[in-house]
């Protein structure tokens, strides 16, 4: 039987990371990319995610790095990236700004280029509604339903109440069906 993610970590830094980086990479891209609204800055976000995160494993016992739960915790650095992201931004703001729909990965390679058309621009219509979210909103609303975390995992992330995280989402996901271009459909239920 393969070892899990933080048994291998425990056991050997270097392959346990490579299978850290392929197994939770996707989910810390997505999130990234839903929290900053922006596949321009996402690839240097995600690698200062894992670039950090490697530097903090190899100063981790063995024992610890065995007992850590990935998938959160890969999350919480990658939310701490992307805020340092934006208080430089607010700092030295760009004149451009947007997002760049063509340069937005697609999940799969299946549909034909209609459906695949029709998905870009739902999506661009999704990244830019949650981009207008308040931050307090809009994170805990990525990582509920893009990141897929419990609600515990999400408070534990955040350092709130279970109650608060679950308030924020739902408040979240009334201001999404409140905004104009989006149908009812598109918003995450």
């Amino acid at each position: 039987m393969p070892l899990q993610v933080p048994e291998l970590l425990a056991v050997d830094l270097d392959r346990g990371f490579a299978e850290l980086v392929r197994s939770h990479g996707g989910v810390v891209y997505s999130v990234l990319l839903r929290l900053s609204g922006s596949s321009r800055d996402v690839e240097d976000l995600v690698q200062d995610t894992f670039l950090r995160a490697y530097t903090a494993l190899s100063g981790y016992s063995p024992e610890r790095r065995g007992a850590l739960q990935p998938r959160a915790w890969l999350l919480a650095i990658g939310t701490n990236v992307w805020r340092n992201h934006v208080r430089t931004l607010t700092r030295r703001p760009v004149a451009e700004s947007g997002v760049d729909v063509g340069e937005l990965p697609l999940t799969d390679g299946l549909p034909g280029p209609e459906q695949r058309a029709e998905h870009v621009a739902e999506r661009e219509r999704l990244v830019a509604a949650l981009a207008e979210l308040p931050e307090r909103y809009r994170v805990p609303v990525v990582l509920r339903h893009i990141a897929e975390l419990g609600y515990a995992e999400i408070a534990d992330l955040l350092g709130c109440p279970v109650g608060t995280v679950k308030a924020q989402v739902s408040r979240g996901l009334a201001a999404l069906r409140e905004m104009p271009r989006l149908t009812q459909e598109e918003v995450i239920r």
